[in-house]
Formats: C-alpha cells, structure tokens, sequence
C-alpha cells in the first residue's frame, strides 16, 4: 500500500486523456451511500454515463439499507448531470460481511475489518463491470475521511487486474470533495448517517457519542 501516490493527480490525468479524445465512457460507480455519492455523481458525471452499483452487504439493519437505497435513488432522480445516471442494486446478503469479520470483530474501524469489507464490495463490483461491459469501474468509499484511500486504490486496481476491466484511481476527499457532499446533502435533504452501515462501527459511534 503505497500512501505518497497523488490519486487525484491520476484522475486528474485520465479526465484529461478522455476529454482530448472526446468520448463518454461508461463508469459503474459503487456507492455507498446517497451523500457520499453526491459529489462524485455530480463530478464524474461530466466525463461518463454513470451506473452506480448500490451494493453494501456491511449494512446490518434491513431498515437501514432500504432507508440508503431509497435515499440513492431519489439523489439519481433528482440531482441535475450532463450524461445519464442510472441505478443498479446488488443482493443485500449481511452474512458475507460476517463472514469476511470472523475473529475481527474487536478491531476499531479502519482496520483489516473494514480492508476485507473493501474487498468484498469492490470484488462484486469488478464483477459486474466485467459481466455487463463496462469500460471503468470505482467506488464512492474515499470521499470519506474515516476511509484509507489508498488501501481502497490497491485493492481497485488488484481487482481491475483480476476481471480485465480498468479501475479508475481516485481520492474524492480531495478538491473539498467531503465538504461538497455535505453542502450538496444540505441542498437535497439527504439522510446522512452518523456510522459506516455494521454493527461494529454502529458499536464504536455509540461509545464516541456519535449517535
């Protein structure tokens, strides 16, 4: 995992390569949630036809994730963009991510649980970009400041190796990318959610009088 790589420069470099060349490429864009998304939806969208790919297994009330997928779809609706957005969701299955968490349910969030939570969401996605032909595939997960973008870099561009199918290198905490989401969640009165989705990090939210 190497932490000196500028992924907004690399991003910044193949906008740039896309644009000279004047195509729209199609991007599946895992999300994880409706604010989260909202700054990358609105960037991105200017240089791809977005699919975001709503799958996020980690979320462990049932009520919860419909409560985040309702909220994504309405952002899709309703948030203005010069290619097309669309929406796909993957099969909400929490045992995968309990799974993954056997003997780390003790680790404070931002540890190996939460890299083989990365894995396993961005595995999925990689997937499907592969099944359905997409030409790039990333995630929303590094607009977060609680998230190691890049841990979330490496494993994408594993990932991209294994299916064939290019990963786009980001950082969209960078630019102000955390604080637009948030005037942007303001904006469209988007449920923000005061913990990551799992039962873990729901413990550690509690206990930091965060909920």
């Amino acid at each position: 995992m190497n932490s000196n790589i500028n992924y907004q420069k690399l991003l910044d470099m193949k906008l740039s390569e896309l644009s000279e060349k004047g195509i729209v490429p199609t991007l599946l864009l895992h999300s994880c949630c409706a604010p989260c998304s909202s700054y990358v939806l609105e960037y991105l969208s200017e240089y791809f036809r977005i699919t975001v790919h709503y799958y996020n297994p980690n979320i462990t009330d049932k009520e919860e994730y419909e409560k985040r997928v309702k909220e994504q779809k309405r952002l899709i609706k309703e948030l203005p963009a010069k290619n097309p957005i669309s929406f796909t969701e993957g099969e909400y299955c929490p045992d995968r991510f309990f799974e993954i968490s056997k003997g780390l349910e003790a680790i404070p969030e931002g540890g190996e649980r939460c890299f083989r939570c990365y894995r396993l969401r961005l595995s999925e996605a990689a997937d499907y970009a592969k099944e359905k032909g997409f030409d790039f595939f990333t995630t929303t997960l590094s607009i977060s400041p609680m998230k190691n973008a890049a841990k979330l870099n490496e494993i994408g561009g594993e990932e991209a190796e294994r299916v064939g199918v290019p990963y786009l290198f980001s950082d969209f905490k960078k630019r102000e990318g955390y604080k637009r989401s948030i005037v942007l969640s303001a904006e469209y009165g988007l449920y923000r959610q005061s913990y990551c989705g799992c039962i873990y990090s729901l413990q550690q939210a509690k206990k930091e009088n965060r909920i």
